[in-house]
């Protein structure tokens, strides 16, 4: 599999993400994502916007379904969503629905490890049940409250290795990554590269981050199209 970069538009309003979108799909950019607090904010409105203006590219819709996982799945995909998310630590029943709502409807599963005891068992356990990629993922509040505390704050690069060689569906690392360490993701085995907060969306205000953003964005997109993505 190429890489690909898929931008997480965490932004609460539909206008906003809508130009930040067309900005990045002129940027070189591959997927967009509804992200949670666009569809916190607009419900499944934000992905019709999405797809109503980009008709042909995938959107993900990162609602991190817990439970309810077919009617999540089918609402979703239904608005125009072709990936939808479904969280390990629900119960095996709820991923199994995303899975077979999936199937019904024509859209892929993306599988999320998010504190996971064991985080590579956890990526199994998600393939295992039919998903169809794997979101390495620490969270944001986690992130944070550990190195408030004064502790090294964990990355997904630090099992990513591990996590690819688990499993045989592709791999993205989400979770506090610098640009460059977005970037190298294809060089640890995970084709799907992820922007967005903090690396262009602002982590606090979630808005739009300042600066040439598109400019960014390009160069960004051109040096991960420019790589194979190594085996681990």
């Amino acid at each position: 599999m190429k890489p690909i970069v898929q931008i997480s538009l965490d932004l609460t309003n539909i206008d906003e993400a809508l130009e930040t979108a067309a900005l990045a799909m002129r940027a070189g950019v591959d997927w967009l994502e509804a992200g949670t607090p666009l569809i916190l904010a607009e419900g499944l409105h934000g992905v019709r916007a999405l797809r109503a203006a980009f008709p042909e590219t995938p959107i993900v819709a990162d609602l991190k379904t817990m439970d309810g996982g077919y009617l999540e799945a089918e609402m979703m995909a239904k608005a125009g969503a072709t990936h939808v998310v479904v969280m390990a630590r629900a119960h095996e029943e709820t991923v199994k629905c995303v899975v077979k709502a999936g199937a019904a409807f024509g859209c892929k599963v993306m599988g999320d490890n998010m504190v996971c005891e064991d985080m590579v068992a956890g990526a199994k356990w998600l393939e295992d049940l039919g998903c169809d990629y794997i979101i390495h993922h620490i969270g944001y509040d986690e992130r944070r409250g550990i190195a408030a505390a004064g502790h090294r704050m964990p990355s997904p690069l630090d099992q990513l290795r591990e996590v690819v060689r688990a499993v045989k569906v592709p791999v993205q690392a989400v979770g506090g990554l610098t640009l460059e360490q977005a970037i190298q993701c294809p060089q640890y085995g995970a084709p799907l590269v992820v922007l967005g907060a903090p690396l262009t969306i602002d982590a606090d205000a979630f808005k739009t981050a300042d600066g040439d953003l598109e400019s960014s964005l390009r160069m960004i997109c051109e040096a991960v199209h420019a790589q194979e993505v190594l085996k681990p």
